[in-house]
């Protein structure tokens, strides 16, 4: 499949994932920007493979309308953001807290 052999296109400007990335310590902070810059390097095919980004599908929480699946990904070693994929962009939505925040567990 042609699209799988582009790299990734970022999208970051859902609001939500702003104040989550831009309010990260310092240290954190870097360590998701060095990894949203990793994957701006990869393709799609990459994504899926890479063992430090752990690409999972969330499948405890429900969608929001207009988007058929949401996956997360480790975004630094302590966390995890949500994003779902739209033809070329990776579109991110939230850097959660904790793991279990990610997967809608208390």
């Amino acid at each position: 499949m042609a699209i799988n052999k582009a790299k990734v296109r970022l999208d970051l400007n859902n609001p939500v994932f702003q104040e989550n990335l831009l309010t990260l310590q310092k240290p954190e902070r870097h360590a998701a920007l060095d990894t949203l810059n990793k994957i701006r390097q990869l393709t799609w095919d990459q994504v899926y493979r890479d063992p430090g980004l752990k690409w999972e599908k969330i499948t405890s929480i429900k969608t929001p309308a207009g988007i058929d699946t949401i996956y997360s990904l480790r975004i630094t070693q302590a966390r995890r953001a949500t994003a779902y994929r739209d033809s070329e962009f990776i579109r991110f939505l939230t850097v959660e807290p904790d793991h279990d925040a990610t997967y809608g567990k208390k």
